[in-house]
């Protein structure tokens, strides 16, 4: 018997769940670290890429996170193309290709000639396999949790789909590990000249463990029984649910850059802030942010989504100005301003939990790859993906250096209003 046929005797088999949930979760820690890479050293690759003679090092970094947004706007191409492919040929395929596209993307980073040795070419370069990373990216969020939470034993679909968010969670906080360690490990010049590149090569690697593991998995297990309600699978009712979807996750898609990934530069304007003082709260929001996940599932599949979503984005909304503002006090100690990156990261993870399942949800099979994948992709692009120009821009413009909080704070306060009329037992239904 093939690895794609189903034997009933699977359907609920801890071992095969556990496969599942190893196969998807490695996916999204490669897919996920290089972004951690990109965030935390994009001064570093702005400089390699974008800064050209007579140029200024802020017109480089918004050009560097011009980059980073065209990226995230590919991300609902590649949820469309291999959403398609994994409703209508399996999870395995579409799987195995999108983590084969991303990690050869991040590794022939690692080896890109820079501005310095090739010209112009070189930021054209970076912004093409960039589009690359966008494609596979989009593919993996609704392969993953399709997977995950077809799979999850009953009662527990929360806690399957928030490890596609830990593992997020892992992936950014191994790459802003790594640049950390690189950046106090080697001299500014060497970071500069070939140390940025190693992050990018160990992909190589990871996405080879992750690409053995999904060749050798099984296909879900088809539905037990149809859900009590569900969503029409015709292109109007379709195109609503995925915009109903980016609505109740673009607070957790802008929070989630704005301190995650975003935070590191915009430290580094902060005076008194080093590159390495700035790595190391993104590494310790990251922290607070992967704590939170597992428990914010697991309490989901209890109490429903939508109280433990809501908590999240509420917290955002009251506690991002003071908590920024804690940041950027030159007075505050050093534990102070840990508690306070810890915090904002776990306000995060308390929507980042809940939301993969939540969204899987919304679909039923037959479209759940594509629609969950497109709705997480559209947010991504619009909330996640140009958070770093937007809020570098607009500093730039107005001065306002609480920009950051207000961007962070204001998603959130609209997507408290899409949580509203989440349905309080969808969490235990099943899955149709």
């Amino acid at each position: 018997m093939g690895p794609l046929e189903l034997r009933p005797a699977d359907v609920r088999r801890p071992s095969s769940s556990r496969r599942a949930l190893l196969a998807g979760s490695v996916g999204n820690l490669v897919e996920w670290y290089e972004f951690g890479v990109y965030g935390s050293l994009a001064t570093v690759i702005a400089a390699n890429f974008f800064q050209s003679e007579g140029s200024s090092g802020a017109e480089a970094l918004v050009a560097t996170y011009a980059s980073f947004a065209l990226a995230f706007f590919f991300r609902p191409v590649g949820a469309v193309v291999f959403g398609r492919l994994g409703d209508r040929l399996g999870r395995r395929p579409a799987l195995v290709v999108v983590v084969g596209l991303m990690t050869l993307a991040t590794v022939m980073i690692g080896l890109l000639p820079t501005r310095a040795a090739i010209g112009a070419a070189a930021p054209w370069l970076l912004t093409l396999l960039r589009a690359l990373q966008g494609l596979s990216a989009g593919g993996e969020f609704g392969g993953a949790v399709s997977l995950m939470t077809e799979y999850a034993p009953v009662g527990r679909r929360g806690l399957y789909g928030a490890w596609q968010s830990f593992t997020v969670a892992l992936g950014l906080l191994t790459g802003a590990g790594t640049a950390a360690a690189l950046a106090s490990a080697l001299p500014a010049e060497a970071l500069y000249a070939w140390g940025w590149r190693i992050p990018f090569l160990l992909a190589l690697p990871l996405g080879a463990v992750a690409l053995w593991l999904r060749t050798a998995l099984d296909e879900p297990p088809p539905p037990a029984a149809a859900p009590a309600g569900g969503v029409p699978v015709g292109p109007r009712e379709l195109a609503r649910a995925v915009v109903l979807g980016v609505g109740r996750i673009m607070g957790w898609s802008a929070a989630g850059y704005t301190f995650l990934v975003v935070l590191p530069s915009y430290l580094q304007a902060t005076p008194g802030t080093s590159l390495r003082a700035a790595l190391l709260a993104t590494a310790l929001a990251n922290v607070g942010f992967a704590a939170s996940i597992l428990p914010a599932g697991a309490l989901s599949d209890r109490i429903g989504r939508r109280p433990v979503m809501l908590g999240g984005a509420l917290g955002v909304m009251v506690l991002a100005l003071p908590l920024l503002h804690v940041l950027q006090s030159p007075g505050a100690s050093p534990w102070s301003r840990a508690g306070a990156v810890l915090l904002a990261g776990a306000l995060v993870g308390l929507m980042a939990g809940p939301g993969p399942a939540m969204l899987a949800e919304m679909f039923p099979r037959r479209v759940r790859c594509t629609g969950l994948g497109l709705a997480y992709a559209l947010a991504g692009a619009v909330f996640s993906g140009c958070a770093g120009l937007v809020i570098t821009a607009l500093i730039a413009r107005t001065g306002d250096t609480s920009v950051p909080a207000y961007y962070a704070a204001g998603a959130c306060a609209l997507s408290c209003c899409a949580l509203l009329g989440l349905r309080g037992r969808g969490h235990r239904e099943p899955l149709g």
